[in-house]
């Protein structure tokens, strides 16, 4: 994915609207927790199995991905807001889970890590 060339993209999309204005850190989080609870709230109330094949259904489909780009468009945005490398920032959190979390010890398991 070319994290750079979505953030400009987006950034060209908003500049045009004067939107920049609205777009602080504080509103950005604010707006992607929203866009999160849009997405759960297309499987709330599904069987496991429901859940699983909610990708079948047409209408559902669109709209489970038409949520995900906009949580992916205000992660985007916040990212670039701060100038956080995401790419650079999720390669550093894999490798911190690699650590806290290890396969031998983890494996199979949905324990949260504990110092």
């Amino acid at each position: 994915m070319d994290t750079k060339g979505l953030q400009k993209k987006l950034a060209k999309f908003c500049g045009e609207r004067d939107w920049d204005q609205f777009h602080n850190p504080k509103n950005l989080a604010m707006a992607l927790s929203v866009e999160c609870s849009e997405l759960v709230e297309e499987f709330q109330w599904l069987s496991l199995e429901q859940s699983s094949d909610i990708m079948k259904d047409p209408d559902k489909a669109i709209r489970v991905r038409h949520e995900i780009a906009d949580i992916a468009a205000y992660l985007l945005r916040i990212t670039d807001n701060l100038d956080i490398d995401i790419e650079a920032a999720l390669v550093e959190k894999i490798q911190i889970n690699e650590e806290k979390y290890p396969a031998k010890e983890f494996k199979g398991s949905a324990r949260k890590y504990n110092r």
